[in-house]
């Protein structure tokens, strides 16, 4: 006995090290065989920080976001990989499963050097608008360098599978539905839903009858006020407050806010209040059922991207009741649509992610409030520009900043006679005197840039040769450049870059990780989950705690 327990012993070590191979490596313990699910469903939550899936948690209905908690697979550790948190640099991520090094999209807006000005991420002027007015720019995803997972599902399928997206803003519905979906975004001058020439020549009747029934008046005459009495509003903070900013017909930005005297007038307000997520959600059900999304045995995607959490957290900031009572809305609103989606399409027969494009930093004031340092403050081109005349002779030595970067006036530089390098150092020297900026540098020394290495791997990802500009400037955390009152992002801090992504649905187990993914993993992901080809750009990796077993 004595002499066979060691062997027994290493046979069990044996067949557990087996196991642990074979677990680790993600190997199924079934073959594929040959089902999909019907629909994949995205809703990225325009500048929701994956605090707000606990924060209001206890105030969650059981079948909105509790629901996709407790039915769903989250990844607690989501972060974006790249600096340039914004709204267009996001959603690129998230759907192509790369970064703007390569997809191209660095920002919302970018400075062209050879067109002499700024280029809007999802312009097209070989376009025309379609269903818009006069005042509407034509758009399409010709900025967008790489292929999406939409695009592959396309691909994958002969094109027999549909695609369409939709948001308020252009660029959450024209990039996450690729080169080869359809696109809707909301046009604020008239009302309606709109898209352009690249995707169709006249809007199809179903849009046309959405649009006739002016659902913005709708929302307008229940006004904005709390759902709840506001003093159990206890996760916010108090209601007036200086630091938030006033919209539409307020005198000040208080409960409960006044939209019935905008009805018939101003089609642009909804945008800044919980309604315009009901508003796009009332849209998205309407293209799956004429669409037909998820009708057959072929995978669809509708992509959604919900933008007025982003535009009422600029407005009020996180900490607000405003933001409190939107995502409680919201809440609301996701319980509907999944009942929607389970008659629909069929519970367990779709599957569906949430994420974010960015987060949000905490307002300024709020922060200095409470003892914690951060200022909102303004870019200082203007005196960068008076040093360098005064030291170089050159004016103006910078031409634009966008994105946290300066585009140094190279042709204006050259032609008198001066070194950019030069320049670009006295530059970055200056930068770093300020007491707001953490650090500077220029992307042509970045090497040697004195940037924590895993910071410096997000600007390298962030950085696109063709595109970005010449010198980073960082700021300190709680800075950013901006207004007085409410919020914004674009920052590589975890305010800025910690997302939530829950997938639930077709065969998802319910369960969590903690351990750290990336936006870029999700269209990596679904190709895995699909059995497709991932994106042509794709730097993600498949999330194998998600992945069915088979």
């Amino acid at each position: 006995m004595n002499n066979q327990f060691p062997q027994r012993i290493a046979a069990f070590h044996a067949i557990f090290i087996f196991c642990l191979i074979i677990f680790s490596t993600g190997i199924s313990a079934q073959p594929f065989d040959g089902k999909r699910p019907k629909l994949v469903v995205g809703v990225v939550v325009d500048q929701m920080r994956w605090d707000y899936l606990y924060r209001y948690y206890d105030r969650y209905s059981a079948g909105g976001f509790k629901r996709l908690i407790g039915q769903g697979f989250s990844s607690e550790n989501t972060f974006i990989p790249y600096a340039q948190t914004v709204t267009a640099a996001g959603h690129a991520s998230i759907y192509t499963g790369s970064v703007p090094v390569i997809n191209g999209i660095l920002g919302n807006e970018w400075y062209d050097r050879q067109l002499g000005r700024l280029v809007y991420c999802v312009e097209d002027d070989s376009a025309k608008v379609v269903g818009g007015t006069a005042k509407s720019d034509p758009m399409s995803p010709k900025n967008l360098f790489t292929t999406t997972i939409s695009d592959e599902m396309r691909l994958a399928s002969n094109f027999k599978a549909k695609v369409v997206g939709v948001s308020i803003k252009d660029r959450g519905a024209i990039l996450p539905a690729g080169h080869t979906g359809t696109a809707y975004w909301y046009e604020s001058d008239n009302g309606s839903w709109i898209t352009s020439s690249y995707y169709m020549n006249s809007l199809p009747k179903w849009v046309n009858d959405f649009n006739s029934r002016k659902l913005v008046d709708t929302f307008y005459s229940r006004n904005w006020n709390t759902m709840y009495p506001i003093n159990t509003y206890t996760q916010s903070d108090a209601d007036t407050v200086s630091y938030e900013g006033k919209s539409g017909p307020d005198k000040f930005p208080v409960f409960p806010h006044n939209l019935t005297s905008l009805m018939g007038k101003n089609y642009s307000l909804i945008r800044s209040t919980p309604y315009g997520n009901s508003f796009t959600l009332e849209f998205a059900k309407a293209a799956l059922q004429s669409e037909q999304l998820g009708a057959d045995n072929v995978t669809d995607m509708l992509a959604i991207s919900l933008s007025s959490t982003d535009y009422v957290g600029h407005q009020y900031g996180p900490n607000s009741v405003e933001i409190e009572d939107t995502y409680l809305r919201l809440d609301k609103d996701l319980e509907d649509f999944f009942n929607f989606l389970d008659a629909k399409v069929g519970k367990g027969q779709y599957v569906f992610f949430l994420t974010a494009d960015h987060g949000a930093a905490h307002v300024p004031a709020f922060l200095n409030k409470n003892k914690i340092d951060g200022k909102a403050i303004n870019s200082n081109i203007d005196s960068l520009n008076a040093m360098i005349r005064a030291r170089f002779g050159v004016y103006p030595g910078i031409i634009e900043f966008a994105n946290y970067q300066l585009y140094l006036n190279k042709p204006k530089i050259d032609s008198a006679g001066k070194s950019v390098a030069d320049i670009s150092n006295f530059v970055i020297d200056e930068l770093k005197k300020l007491p707001h900026v953490l650090t500077a540098f220029s992307y042509d020394n970045m090497a040697n840039a004195v940037v924590a290495p895993e910071i410096k791997e997000m600007f390298s990802r962030g950085y696109n040769a063709k595109l970005a500009g010449d010198i980073e400037v960082v700021l300190k955390s709680g800075y950013f450049y901006g207004s007085q009152t409410g919020t914004t992002h674009g920052s590589w801090y975890p305010y800025d870059s910690h997302i939530p992504l829950v997938f639930m649905g077709w065969n998802i187990t319910p369960g969590r990780t903690n351990r750290k993914v990336y936006m870029t993993d999700i269209a990596a992901t679904i190709a895995a989950m699909l059995h497709i080809q991932m994106p042509s750009g794709c730097i993600g990796t498949p999330i194998t705690e998600i992945l069915p077993m088979r």
